[in-house]
């Protein structure tokens, strides 16, 4: 079980970046996913989930209406749009597998979930 986030970068404020999380050794529908961030000498942020079969998607309260997961199921892969990106959102970040399945629901906190994927750096800036 593996998975692995890409597609960040460097971006002007207010710009856009699309993350991707791929999964590999199982099936993305299967589990719950959330995303995280983490910006060193802070504590891992949680901004967003995706429950697994329903697909129930839960955002923070920091990244709604910026950020959008949607989820790929023929190329098992999960997606983080953001938009109008801004300097407080520079972090590295992470996509996370939970194997714990309850129905319409998907974890809030890091110690939750159960397998990590290398993370992936955020920089916004002019």
């Amino acid at each position: 079980v593996q998975l692995q986030a890409s597609g960040g970068g460097l971006v002007q404020p207010g710009g856009s970046l699309r993350l991707s999380c791929e999964a590999s050794g199982f099936t993305l529908n299967d589990l719950p996913i959330g995303w995280f961030r983490q910006v060193p000498g802070k504590e891992r942020e949680w901004i967003g989930c995706i429950s697994s079969s329903e697909g129930s998607i839960y955002y923070s309260d920091s990244v709604k209406g910026r950020f959008t997961i949607s989820r790929d199921s023929a190329k098992n892969t999960l997606y983080l749009q953001m938009v109008n990106l801004k300097a407080e959102d520079t972090a590295a970040y992470y996509c996370a597998a939970d194997f714990l399945v309850i129905p319409n629901h998907c974890a809030t906190q890091s110690y939750e979930y159960d397998v990590w994927g290398r993370g992936t750096q955020v920089t916004v800036s002019s």
